[in-house]
Formats: C-alpha cells, structure tokens, sequence
C-alpha cells in the first residue's frame, strides 16, 4: 500500500545519498551535502518530493503489471 511506497522511496533516497557520498569522495563536487540541505522555499520542495513519489509509484505500478502479465502468458 501507500506505506509500503513510502518506505521504499524513503530507503532508495537513503541509498542514493549514501552511493553519492562514496562516490563523491576526493571530488570537488559535494553531492551529498546538496541533497541533504533544506530549500528555502518549502513549497517548491514540497511538489519537487510529490512529483519524485509519484513518478515511482507509476514505475512500481507499471512492472507489477508487466510481471503480472508475464505470469499469464
């Protein structure tokens, strides 16, 4: 459900920082202290974060589909 999609997004971000920060080491590039900063404008970010739930949601919907599918045939 809508919890479970939560969590998911939640730990893939989790991911996705820590890759970056390993990643990042000796660069002049600092990643991960981007992605971990609050904006300033919070309702910019707000529909920033909906946009990236929704956006995963659809691709999880759409490969349980696919399996779903493949499963019949």
């Amino acid at each position: 459900g809508a919890r479970f999609t939560h969590m998911v997004y939640c730990f893939a971000r989790y991911v996705m920082i820590e890759d970056m920060k390993k990643l990042s080491v000796d660069t002049d590039i600092p990643f991960a202290e981007a992605v971990k900063r609050r904006p300033k404008d919070m309702y910019i970010a707000r529909a920033r974060h909906r946009v990236a739930y929704n956006k995963l949601l659809q691709i999880l919907q759409r490969e349980d589909f696919v399996i779903q599918e493949y499963r019949k045939k």
